[in-house]
């Protein structure tokens, strides 16, 4: 089965796609799909003997450009659509033990590369209305290769998060003339209560005030910069060294390899000029640890009321994290 069934009590689509219960699941290092092919050995997903960053089509998406007919006929209640789109890998190094955090600024830089330049192939579908970059990483958020890679997803909508962050920009914006983001940025550059992790030029990352994981770190876009292939140079460069940095402190602070999620949130494509003045580029970065050992779990409230509860005061993991970032070693 791989389709899209509408959600009426909540105005959000869900999809399906079982064939993905088949996807390799922690192979061996010597079967790992994502090393290089190197002579004599298994052939894998990256037909070289040697790598800096590969993209490539998913082997089990859960969005293709050709999906297969729906099984379930749907209705007006409840419409059911071919699970269009697309789903990419990409993985940013051939070193299976490596990790973002390790493979160094020029690398990491070249991975923003590889998100802008996919970001507008995938976007010049005209029936993509979102394109999200991101990456799971560790077993505590439950990944299923453990050779360091990312993932793009480009929907045929705005998905519901990033649907509700135009809502509220378009609420601010109306009330105030002005970006919601823009304002945050403002805001968090004057420090006032000690959140912020990593200042650079064109970004800044901090806790947000409203983090939702102990640990949450957002990188925001200093400029009102909607997109990724937006970014010149010099942008480019500055966003790479704060997301090495910002990762090289989680590293720092906790004393291990950190679990994360990472997205890359963006203006939404193929919509009217007056939605798409309305995103900011930004990445959140969600690491599941509260400290101790413990994990911070979606539970009741957050997966029943969508009101997140935290361990971690914001203005308390702001300065840790500073300072883990300070003692860290980071490559270059």
């Amino acid at each position: 089965m791989s389709e899209r069934r509408y959600d009426p009590t909540h105005d959000e689509w869900v999809t399906f796609a079982t064939h993905r219960q088949d996807r390799t699941y922690k192979p061996s290092t010597a079967d790992c799909p994502l090393c290089p092919t190197h002579p004599g050995g298994p052939a894998t997903e990256v037909p070289r003997d040697h790598y800096e960053i590969a993209v490539f089509d998913n082997r089990f998406p859960s969005l293709s450009p050709t999906p297969p007919a729906p099984d379930l006929a749907g209705d007006d209640l409840v419409p059911v659509e071919p699970a269009y789109g697309h789903c990419e890998v990409v993985v940013f190094t051939d070193d299976h033990e490596a990790t973002l955090a390790s493979v160094g600024e020029r690398r990491v830089r070249l991975l923003v590369d590889a998100w802008a330049h996919r970001f507008r192939a995938l976007a010049a579908d005209p029936k993509i209305g979102y394109v999200l970059p991101f990456e799971n990483k560790g077993e505590a958020v439950g990944v299923t290769l453990h050779h360091p890679h990312g993932q793009i997803y480009a929907y045929p909508e705005v998905p519901p998060r990033p649907a509700r962050e135009q809502r509220a920009a378009r609420r601010h914006r109306e009330r105030t003339g002005r970006c919601v983001f823009c304002d945050v940025v403002e805001h968090e550059s004057k420090d006032p209560a000690g959140r912020l992790v990593v200042e650079g030029t064109h970004f800044l990352a901090g806790v947000p005030p409203w983090a939702r994981f102990p640990y949450e770190v957002d990188i925001w876009a200093r400029d009102h910069v909607g997109t990724l292939p937006e970014l010149d140079a010099e942008a480019r460069d500055d966003l790479a060294r704060v997301l090495t940095r910002v990762l090289a402190g989680y590293d720092e602070y906790f004393g291990f390899r950190t679990s994360y999620l990472l997205g890359v949130h963006s203006a939404p494509v193929n919509v009217p000029d007056d939605e798409r003045g309305l995103g900011h580029l930004h990445l959140e970065i969600c690491p599941p640890h509260r400290g101790g050992g413990k994990l911070k779990y979606l539970a009741g409230s957050e997966t029943f009321g969508g009101a997140f509860l935290t361990d971690v005061a914001p203005e308390v993991a702001g300065p840790r994290l500073r300072d883990a970032v300070e003692r860290a070693t980071v490559p270059a």
